[in-house]
């Protein structure tokens, strides 16, 4: 993949993946299917039921083929027609995952990932449907010899049908495990898989995210349900200290706290050195919502010694 102007990758790029060459590895997040049966590990939530991850060539019934930023296919991330209220756990199908599964190469201090965006609802009534997005966002599940972690950003597009239009960023719980997981007898951890674990709040926060300061920003929906304006999003990770870099989105580049970190869960078996990007997508009414990525560009460097 040529790496276009939109995107300003650290000296060692890991992947470049423009979905016209295929999925790259990106699919959907499923339930581990390793119970008695073949029946899934957990059912603390339904995993099921989320909304497929496929190309799209984004066809729209008025607007035709649109195509990609730089060519005909994109990666699309749908939830289907299914919400809960913003306080309560996400109701099955409310969201749309999309993970690809690597590992960290020896030697690196900085992880940054990148990606050309949009998103829109399903053009399936009359109006706009800008309020019908709940949310979406990106994080990366990392885990070292001591913790896991998933540092990442959540934009709060709206609530209720009310226009939010701010971002927060993956921070530490004071959550017991049993709180985390809605008191489900569960296998997770405090702090892991925060896109749908958690308590959540009435105004889209959660017990694992804060506001940035200064977070609002009204992002490019367009006039109707069938324009895609691509914009880039970078967020940058210091993998050594577990915290946070830089994040940018669009022309605006959003200040961390000084030591701003996610919640540092305790390692667990047999995943140490993972590297596994996500990005997903929420409703807020029973109407289908998309996430399309043009591309993402992964890339790090080794940093000052430690």
């Amino acid at each position: 993949m040529h790496v276009s102007g939109f995107f300003d990758p650290l000296p060692r790029v890991l992947v470049a993946d423009d979905f016209d060459r295929g999925m790259s590895g990106w699919l959907d997040l499923r339930p581990n299917f390793v119970a008695p049966g073949f029946r899934e590990h957990s059912d603390d939530i339904d995993l099921i039921h989320w909304g497929p991850t496929m190309l799209s060539s984004a066809t729209f019934a008025f607007g035709g083929t649109h195509g990609s930023a730089q060519g005909t296919y994109s990666l699309k991330i749908s939830s289907r027609a299914a919400a809960a209220a913003a306080d309560l756990p996400p109701a099955p199908g409310s969201m749309g995952l999309a993970i690809k599964r690597l590992a960290v190469p020896p030697g690196l201090r900085r992880l940054r990932i990148e990606a050309l965006f949009a998103y829109k609802a399903e053009q399936d009534r009359p109006g706009l449907g800008v309020d019908d997005v709940r949310a979406f966002g990106m994080f990366v599940d990392l885990q070292d010899a001591e913790h896991r972690y998933m540092p990442g950003v959540r934009y709060v597009n709206a609530i209720a049908g009310e226009p939010v239009r701010a971002w927060q960023f993956y921070s530490p719980t004071a959550d017991t495990d049993d709180e985390w997981s809605y008191g489900a007898d569960g296998w997770h951890k405090a702090g892991i898989d925060p896109q749908w674990f958690g308590r959540r709040k009435a105004d889209g926060s959660t017990s694992a995210t804060t506001w940035f300061d200064g977070g609002g920003q009204h992002l490019i929906y367009n006039e109707s349900d069938d324009k895609l304006n691509w914009t880039p999003l970078s967020l940058t990770l210091d993998l050594r200290t577990r915290r946070y870099e830089e994040f940018r989105v669009g022309g605006r580049t959003l200040r961390f706290p000084d030591g701003a970190h996610p919640t540092l869960a305790p390692a667990y078996n047999d995943i140490e050195g993972l590297l596994n990007p996500v990005f997903f997508v929420e409703a807020d009414t029973d109407r289908r919502v998309s996430l399309f990525l043009d591309s993402v560009v992964i890339s790090a460097d080794a940093g000052e010694a430690a």
